[in-house]
């Protein structure tokens, strides 16, 4: 089959099935552009643990797709929280400190292990969540016309025959291989097709954290002229909160390190709190009035808990996807309880926010902030620079 791995036209062949790598070969009916090679470079994450645990392979058995999916050839892929969150065994219940540098870059060692969903990863795993790219090959019962389309991948893959919030059943990265690597194979309607002058760089710096964003301020309901406080304010999740807030016209508040100010205000905050502020609360209070905030999306967790919820007024929203200083927290139920507050838990955004997402970064609505671009072999450095948290928005690997 000469020009690709499957050939020119339509081809029955035995290859590695996407999410098993070299485990268990299946035979399947797809069509490619001619030029997908037997083997690609990957990133492969061996087990839990270290940065050590990532391994840079040149002959790992390119995916083939399955029925109803297609093949991506990654352009780049973004590197967020839960790549770092997975590697180490973060998200095991067992687990009470935040993610640091300490840990992100050695692991742990009491044997934490599970995933978000509470089950095992099984590896060898590719990880990468959030990947720009074009079809190379679609599998049986995919228009072959949408070889070549570019397109921006969804990380979700649901089951739409579960209820609206219970229908994630695997995470790109986590229960199937991920874009640390030349190629994903991943199902069709997962693949969006997107029309748009930025680059793949740019483009990876938007799935993840902006539709886990865009999930939390809907399923909040921020409405035009509110006031949202956002923790976490220049990683990746926190920049995009901060965007997607000011297209539904909010008055944004952040709180992120001194040295953030400048490029959070010229995102558009309005006002800023630096996290090293002695009372934090206090100074969030003078700026939001007695009245209060409407809303409060945080992505921190930890000590700053308790004190968020009281910043927000009667009938106030709490919308939270991330614990990076710690998952458990102290909570007074008074403020629960007797301001009737609201509170949103963000896993699983719908496939309508994603779609959404991709309007909003066909239209320039939203603009990436790509800190800087890695090569893939080059992964590991790139997480432990990520780990630093020194940076205003996104790192991605380009393969």
């Amino acid at each position: 089959m000469p020009g690709g791995l499957l050939g020119d036209g339509k081809q029955t062949v035995k290859l590695a099935a996407a999410g098993e790598m070299t485990e268990g070969l299946e035979t399947v009916e797809c069509r490619d552009d001619g030029n997908v090679p037997a083997a690609m470079s990957a990133v492969v994450l061996t087990g839990h643990g270290g940065l050590d645990k990532l391994v840079y392979k040149d002959d790992v058995p390119t995916p083939a797709p399955r029925a109803a999916e297609v093949l991506v050839r990654v352009g780049a892929c973004g590197l967020n929280n839960t790549d770092i969150n997975t590697r180490t065994g973060w998200y095991d219940s067992v687990v009470e400190t935040s993610v640091s540098e300490e840990l992100g870059i050695h692991g742990r060692d009491d044997g934490a292990g599970s995933s978000w969903n509470k089950n095992s990863v099984h590896f060898p795993r590719i990880q990468g969540a959030a990947v720009a790219g074009r079809i190379a090959a679609v599998g049986e019962g995919v228009d072959s016309a949408r070889l070549g389309e570019r397109v921006l991948l969804d990380p979700s893959v649901r089951d739409p025959g579960l209820p609206a919030r219970a229908q994630l059943m695997e995470y790109v990265g986590s229960e199937r291989d991920g874009g640390f690597a030349e190629y994903v194979a991943i199902p069709s309607v997962n693949a969006h097709a997107i029309d748009s002058t930025l680059s793949d760089a740019e483009l990876a710096t938007f799935p993840c954290s902006y539709d886990t964003a865009e999930e939390m301020l809907e399923r909040a309901a921020l409405a035009r002229g509110e006031t949202i406080v956002v923790t976490g304010a220049a990683g990746g999740v926190g920049t995009a909160l901060i965007q997607l807030a000011l297209t539904r016209g909010a008055h944004v508040v952040v709180v992120a390190g001194a040295a953030k100010e400048s490029r959070l205000r010229k995102l558009g905050a309005h006002d800023f709190v630096a996290r090293e502020t002695r009372d934090l609360q206090r100074a969030v209070e003078r700026l939001v009035g007695e009245r209060g905030a409407d809303v409060v999306a945080d992505v921190v967790g930890g000590d700053m808990f308790d004190p968020l919820l009281k910043l927000l007024r009667r009938g106030g929203r709490y919308t939270t996807a991330g614990a990076i200083a710690g998952p458990t927290a102290r909570i007074d139920l008074r403020d629960l309880i007797y301001k009737d507050l609201e509170m949103y838990g963000i896993t699983n955004p719908t496939a309508a926010t994603f779609a959404r997402l991709v309007a909003l970064v066909q239209a320039g609505l939203l603009q990436p902030l790509l800190e800087e671009a890695f090569p893939l072999a080059e992964l590991g450095a790139a997480q432990a620079r990520f780990l630093k948290r020194s940076h205003v928005g996104k790192y991605v690997v380009v393969a």
